[in-house]
């Protein structure tokens, strides 16, 4: 009798591409103008990526675009999360603010493009040099997952 085993990397994602964007854009303004140089349809998703911790909760923004032609998903994913802090003290209120990141050791990273699939380079290229085209957008590239310690946060 033969026996099959899985392996926890069979149930992992492993196949996606990821892009980093610098810009001072808000997240529902750069998925407009991405859309409008790339000729993709990003939509705001129902929820957003959220984290729950002991002391501290992140919630990052999602735009979700899905290529039936080539049979690739795109996130487009807020790196921070921004969160009010209020504290009285001799009757004053007192507010700060703690920004959380999604991915730590990119902290100047405003967002991340990941695309589910086996991209080629061409493509992957491609679609950086488009998005490099976009005036509000600082410069974008390919960030090589394999060099991130957080990149755990990216499997959804």
């Amino acid at each position: 009798m033969q026996i099959h085993s899985l392996g926890l990397e069979d149930f992992c994602e492993d196949e996606y591409s990821l892009i980093g964007i610098h810009t001072a854009l808000e997240d529902f303004k750069l998925a407009y103008l991405l859309n409008k140089n790339l000729n993709t349809s990003f939509y705001k998703s129902k929820e957003d990526l959220i984290f729950e911790g002991q002391q501290k909760n992140a919630s990052f923004s999602i735009f979700n675009y899905s290529n039936a032609e080539y049979d690739f998903d795109w996130f487009l994913i807020a790196n921070s999360s921004k969160r009010e802090n209020q504290t009285e003290s001799n009757e004053l209120l007192l507010t700060s603010e703690t920004k959380t990141y999604l991915i730590p050791e990119k902290k100047k990273v405003d967002f991340f493009i990941k695309i589910s699939g086996d991209l080629s380079y061409e493509l992957l290229s491609e679609t950086v040099d488009n998005i490099k085209k976009i005036d509000q957008v600082i410069t974008s590239y390919s960030v090589d997952k394999n060099t991130l310690k957080s990149k755990d946060f990216l499997i959804f």
